[in-house]
């Protein structure tokens, strides 16, 4: 009886932790409250992260938020823009003087609770009341299809 009970307890625990790394990468818009943009599509959001497009609709600039180092982040960004590590890599190095670059979460929240016109990703965890978050091709955060992952 111990041995299936400590066997059942390993299992649940091996569970537990492999879900931890796929939840760690899943990844929200977030824009500030005074933004009116509540949607995007991936074609939009793609444009604005390689700052192709850089007005929201309303004639604000975008400013773009970006983690100094976030694996989550980059692997999303990659996967959203179409590029590999090296050409994202380059990207950010080409646009350095543009990006607004920070070192967490709640950097990233913290500017675009009081920047109308930033726009950034966060992993899920992390979101709070104090931005809005944006869906992206008619889907929230974790609904399948949300964002490349």
């Amino acid at each position: 009886m111990n041995l299936r009970m400590s066997r059942s307890a390993a299992l649940l625990l091996f569970a537990a932790i492999s879900a931890v790394p796929c939840f760690a990468h899943h990844m929200a818009v977030v824009v500030s409250k005074q933004n009116v943009v509540t949607a995007l599509s991936s074609a939009q959001l793609r444009k604005m992260f390689r700052a192709e497009t850089n007005k929201w609709p309303d004639g604000k600039s975008i400013q773009l938020v970006l983690h100094r180092a976030s694996t989550g982040e980059t692997i999303t960004l990659q996967r959203l823009n179409k590029m590999s590590a090296q050409q994202w890599q380059s990207w950010m190095g080409e646009h350095k003087n543009s990006v607004k670059f920070v070192d967490s979460d709640d950097e990233v929240l913290s500017y675009v609770e009081s920047t109308p016109g930033a726009v950034g990703l966060v992993e899920v965890h992390s979101l709070n009341d104090h931005v809005n978050i944006i869906r992206v091709d008619g889907k929230v955060p974790m609904e399948d299809g949300y964002l490349p992952h």
